[in-house]
């Protein structure tokens, strides 16, 4: 139990030198897994997945991902990203997905923040209404 907290809190100091002015960096990321490959840590596998974790999370954070029924125009997208950034305080970049199942509308995830404007959606709030 002592080291599993010991090994999160390492992993939790890798990502602290992983980012840099707030923002997760390529550059810093692969110093850090150059750094663990040359000296590697007793539990070294624990380690590196605890730490994996922790950056795709900060992934995460920075990734809002933009679910599409119909075609959607890059513009569109980047003023998505643009608002989103102006809202969490932080430069958020998107990726657009094509979902048919939306029927029509958008679903964009940022992080654990789902902000559904679907028709699929408004159809699953009307069933659960009436049943």
């Amino acid at each position: 139990m002592k080291q599993d907290k010991q090994i999160k809190e390492f992993a939790k100091q890798l990502l602290k030198i992983s980012l840099e002015n707030g923002e997760l960096s390529a550059e810093r990321v692969d110093g850090v897994l150059k750094s663990l490959e040359k000296n590697p840590p007793r539990h070294h596998l624990a380690t590196l997945k605890a730490y994996l974790k922790l950056v795709a999370r900060e992934v995460a954070k920075s990734t809002a991902v933009i679910s599409h029924a119909g075609a959607i125009s890059p513009e569109t997208a980047t003023r998505i990203a643009a608002q989103l950034s102006s809202k969490y305080g932080r430069s958020i970049a998107s990726v657009t997905r094509e979902d048919p199942s939306l029927i029509a509308g958008l679903r964009v995830v940022v992080d654990c923040d789902v902000y559904d404007a679907s028709i699929a959606s408004s159809l699953a709030t009307l069933e659960t209404a009436l049943s």
